[in-house]
């Protein structure tokens, strides 16, 4: 995490909404919960995008992910 921003860098292309597809299901299996409780909120065509994810707080997204990236 930089300055309270997630990088992540998929290689799914930005065509057609599969780069968007591809960080949603990136998010849900990282966390470990479904993919609809990961949503598109803003920036659909852009780079930085803003998600919601239901069903966790905040600090347990970021214990999550940042355990996820130490194994």
């Amino acid at each position: 995490m930089e300055a309270g921003e997630l990088k992540v860098k998929l290689t799914a292309p930005p065509v057609e909404g599969e780069a968007n597809r591809a960080l949603v299901l990136y998010l849900a299996g990282k966390l470990g919960i479904g993919r609809g409780a990961v949503r598109l909120l803003s920036g659909e065509t852009g780079r930085h995008k803003t998600v919601l994810i239901e069903g966790l707080e905040p600090p347990q997204v970021a214990a999550r992910l940042l355990s996820e990236g130490e194994r």
